[in-house]
């Protein structure tokens, strides 16, 4: 019973990669947890992996509220550099 629940590393990345995104199943999920208990390498990947996550959702978030526009003068600018290099 307990070798169907046994796992490799390769799998245990696998299954911490789709629990991040919500595609993991309960099984998977049971899984990984008795794989964390004899491989604490696999185990620090994932908390490494869910904290660059967050990281990454933080960071993301901030930068979807800046708004990167040219000024009207530096399009202009373009424009003419544009135009001169296709000469």
């Amino acid at each position: 019973m307990f070798k169907k629940l046994k796992i490799t590393c390769d799998e245990a990345t696998t299954i911490c990669d789709k629990n991040q995104y919500g595609e993991a199943t309960i099984l998977e999920l049971v899984k990984l947890n008795i794989h964390f208990l004899r491989c604490k390498i696999c185990s620090l990947y994932t908390k490494q992996n869910m904290t660059l996550t967050k990281l990454y959702k933080g960071y993301s978030s901030s930068c979807k509220s800046v708004k990167h526009c040219m000024s009207e003068e530096d399009k202009e600018k373009l424009k003419k550099a544009l135009e001169e290099s296709s000469l």
